[in-house]
């Protein structure tokens, strides 16, 4: 029988797109009908025209329908996919990084630590909460998946307002260790078993074995990885391993692999490596946003590069409904529906004993098996007391925003800044937080 999947936000082409395709090359869920929810009918229109004129050119066993009205695309639905922004993403976006370095704080990026993330979580959690509250009021059983950022401030925050609610955060970070280790350790990625834990954006390599032995190969890339990635350029570890194995490391042939004369965005990737002992999943305009000292150590011009690249890309590229997997959503519904029992590389999920020391209440991202009864986060018990450290400092940033934006507290978003490790002086900090507010006010102008 077939699904209900709503997917809100579904007016983004990239999103909309990309995640029908993905819906449209399942079997196990052959004949679920698809709706469209977005506050742009526009927008909206097009992704189901689309879709319906693709539905029956390739005469595939789905139905889709649209609707402004969240009520209605709520009703009997089984998984709820939620991808939004509000306002102009990169505008604003740009106000959360460049802000509050003209105030003092010398923050890399903007997205899902420090102020910037702050702000980010401050304007975008608010409607996300909305979203499941009519949830909760409708479809209360049903599977919700986030794919907004900044994930773990938001997911803490709903989990807090709504801890009955299946929610679940997802993203596809995880997948850069598809690229990048099949280069470090010159064997295809299949021939590993790798397990990756932390918070979202700021996870690291826990375990790693050769599947076929059963041997350790974290020795192997804690010696092969600073020399790869502090002297090898891309283009050449590329073109090697493609002379070797016939593949480029992109999970898409026809997708171009972001290259330059060397690794970008590794300072403090090799930093984290060098002195905690420990891989990161992702580079430094990711991994960097949480730690106070990445701004001396980062590759400013690559994040500033990677951030030009993916504008660009984004105002340019066409997306299109392709029937082939991009995400991992799909998987995980199918897993639930089949009783599966697979493991999922990364979910955002309540810390509920997977990592120890870390508070019960903190979304951390762990791998998870998916079976019947939902998604199962697996336990990593005891991680590196260094990398622990660098996790725990962010306890108190997550928990006072939650608070501030519960509250709709000003206050408690002062409180917020403050406790951040990024954040590094007082004076300026309620001034920068005023300034914020003053032009953010359409979706900040709820803090009291």
């Amino acid at each position: 029988m077939g699904k209900r999947i709503v997917l809100i936000g579904a007016g983004s082409a990239q999103f909309g797109y990309g995640t029908i395709g993905d819906i449209f090359q399942s079997e196990v869920l052959a004949g679920s009908h698809i709706v469209l929810h977005d506050i742009n009918p526009v927008t909206m229109g097009v992704v189901q025209a689309n879709s319906q004129a693709f539905i029956d050119a390739n005469n595939l066993p789905f139905t889709v329908s649209a609707t402004t009205n969240r009520a209605e695309a709520l009703q009997g639905a089984d998984f709820v996919i939620i991808s939004i922004e509000v306002g102009d993403r990169f505008e604003l976006w740009e106000l959360d990084w460049r802000i509050p370095q003209q105030y003092g704080i010398q923050q890399v990026y903007g997205e899902n630590g420090g102020p910037g993330g702050l702000f980010h979580a401050l304007r975008i959690t608010p409607p996300i909460l909305e979203i499941c509250a009519d949830v909760m009021e409708i479809c209360p059983e049903a599977y919700v998946f986030n794919f907004s950022n900044p994930m773990s401030r938001i997911c803490t925050t709903v989990h807090r307002a709504f801890p009955e609610l299946k929610f679940i955060g997802l993203c596809h970070e995880i997948a850069s260790l598809e690229r990048f280790l099949p280069f470090v350790l010159e064997r295809p990625y299949t021939d590993l078993s790798v397990r990756a834990a932390g918070l979202n954006h700021f996870s690291a390599v826990l375990t790693a074995t050769y599947t076929e032995t059963g041997a350790d190969a974290y020795p192997d890339i804690l010696a092969r990885a600073p020399g790869f990635f502090g002297n090898m350029p891309v283009q050449d570890t590329e073109q090697k391993y493609f002379k070797e194995t016939g593949h480029s490391g992109a999970d898409d042939e026809t997708e171009p692999v972001f290259r330059t004369e060397a690794w970008p965005e590794r300072r403090v990737f090799q930093a984290v490596l060098e002195r905690f002992g420990v891989l990161p999943i992702t580079s430094d305009s990711h991994f960097g946003e949480y730690i106070q000292w990445a701004y001396d150590v980062t590759d400013h011009k690559g994040i500033n590069d990677f951030y030009r690249f993916y504008k660009n890309y984004l105002m340019k590229v066409e997306p299109k409904i392709e029937l082939k997997l991009k995400e991992r959503i799909v998987p995980i519904v199918e897993g639930i529906l089949t009783d599966s029992g697979y493991e999922e590389p990364a979910v955002n999920v309540p810390n509920k004993g997977f990592i120890d020391e870390l508070p019960e209440w903190l979304v951390v991202e762990v791998p998870a098996t998916v079976d019947k009864n939902g998604i199962h986060g697996i336990a990593m018990g005891q991680l590196p007391k260094g990398f622990l450290g660098l996790l725990r400092n962010q306890v108190a940033v997550h928990d006072m925003t939650a608070e501030a934006i519960l509250h709709k507290s000003r206050e408690l978003a002062l409180q917020a800044l403050l406790v951040d490790p990024i954040v590094t002086r007082y004076q300026g900090m309620e001034a920068l937080l005023d300034t914020m507010i003053d032009y953010q006010w359409k979706w900040l102008g709820y803090l009291k």
